[in-house]
């Protein structure tokens, strides 16, 4: 974005106070590690506590935690499941406001690639119907792609 270029102004304040700004209300909502990484294994489609807590190597309180705030803002929810022979139990699944988080993961995936991995992850998001990759892009209202570089911040009014 152009707001991060050497000849930008320096900006002593956001354009917004962070009560204000969706990417500061995101951040506080899910941007601690462990909502973050929860949200990974749901979306790679580990969905039950104890796999999780194994995965993760987060203590037992920090997952359930965590688990109820992501419950409590309705990104995830717990459904009952039950395997032969064994007693009901849950199992969380992402609902439709979790499931729209997946731009930001795939976002974070090629972020990842580019600047930590330099190189393709071991995983790869794919159509299902095609089954070819698929990108992320910045686009206008009219549907044409936009580079980064020709972005900018401006307040509404």
């Amino acid at each position: 974005m152009s707001n991060s270029e050497k000849n930008a102004p320096v900006r002593r304040r956001a354009l917004v106070p962070k009560e204000q700004c969706p990417m500061a209300q995101t951040a506080e909502l899910i941007g601690d590690k462990w909502s973050l990484l929860i949200l990974r294994e749901a979306f790679y489609g580990v969905v039950r506590y104890d796999d999780m807590l194994q995965d993760l190597g987060a203590s037992r309180s920090t997952l359930t935690d965590r688990l109820n705030d992501l419950i409590r803002h309705d990104i995830m929810e717990r459904r009952p499941y039950q395997e032969p022979g064994e007693r009901q139990r849950q199992y969380y699944a992402l609902t439709a406001r979790g499931q729209a988080l997946a731009p930001i993961f795939i976002a974070m995936t090629k972020w990842g690639e580019d600047y930590l991995l330099r190189g393709n992850a071991p995983v790869q998001v794919v159509d299902q119907e095609s089954g070819e990759e698929v990108y992320l892009g910045i686009q206008d209202k009219r549907g044409r792609s936009v580079d980064l570089s020709q972005l900018t911040l401006v307040k509404r009014s």
